[in-house]
């Protein structure tokens, strides 16, 4: 089946790779700040700021299969130093995009005639603790929570689950992996001594969106190279 899908924040990282994945098989509508990286590949594509901005709905279709919502932040620092403000932010980035968002097309959802799909991104830093996290952790715990309640309440007709990856080889994580070192010593704290990739996050990505899932919604995927229930 050839489906409608809204991908949120699809021309880098996560969200590129899997409109990369996804274009040829399906109609993808791609709202972003930039449309940098969707050169040649089949989408439509929509500017949209999702801290800011309303999103405009006149190219979408009248019935959405899927959305997936990729914008996230990464601020890692002592908590005594992260301001109010940074929290604030996270916040809204993370938790009141999505929440926009999905009010937005959420009728569009559950025009689909089989039960649509909604993937958001969480860490595995909400399920398993870890230092300098608690901004990201607490505005991605807020998503997980948003995705359990909104699965139940909107059963059967649109399915929500979240990925929880740990560290993704991506633009947005940039900082943490920009020299040799830094990729050395990440890789090293993972079990499977290396780095995700937004390849392989992207895959699960589609299996969720796929009919293959249909049986699964309310659920937190771990995708962390084992760091969170390994001690290695």
């Amino acid at each position: 089946m050839r489906k409608n899908i809204l991908i949120v924040g699809g021309s880098s990282g996560i969200g590129l790779s899997l409109v990369k994945q996804l274009h040829e098989k399906h109609n993808l509508i791609v709202a972003n700040r930039t449309d940098k990286g969707l050169n040649g590949l089949s989408v439509t594509y929509v500017p949209f700021d999702a801290e800011t901005d309303e999103l405009d709905i006149s190219n979408l279709p009248e019935t959405l299969h899927g959305l997936v919502y990729c914008p996230g932040t990464i601020n890692l620092r002592p908590f005594k130093g992260l301001r109010p403000e940074v929290f604030s932010r996270d916040f809204s980035i993370n938790v009141m995009g999505a929440v926009k968002t999905l009010q937005t097309v959420l009728g569009r959802l559950q025009n689909s005639e089989v039960p649509a799909s909604v993937v958001f991104f969480s860490t595995v830093a909400v399920q398993t603790g870890m230092p300098f996290h608690s901004s990201v952790a607490a505005a991605k715990g807020a998503l997980e929570g948003l995705s359990r309640s909104l699965a139940a309440e909107l059963a059967p007709k649109i399915r929500f689950n979240v990925i929880a990856p740990s560290l993704i080889d991506t633009p947005l994580a940039e900082k943490f992996l920009n020299n040799d070192t830094k990729k050395s010593n990440a890789a090293a704290r993972h079990p499977l001594q290396r780095i995700g990739s937004s390849e392989e996050i992207a895959q699960m990505t589609a299996f969720l969106l796929n009919d293959h899932s249909s049986w699964m919604t309310a659920q937190t995927l771990t995708i962390d190279g084992g760091i969170g229930n390994i001690k290695s």
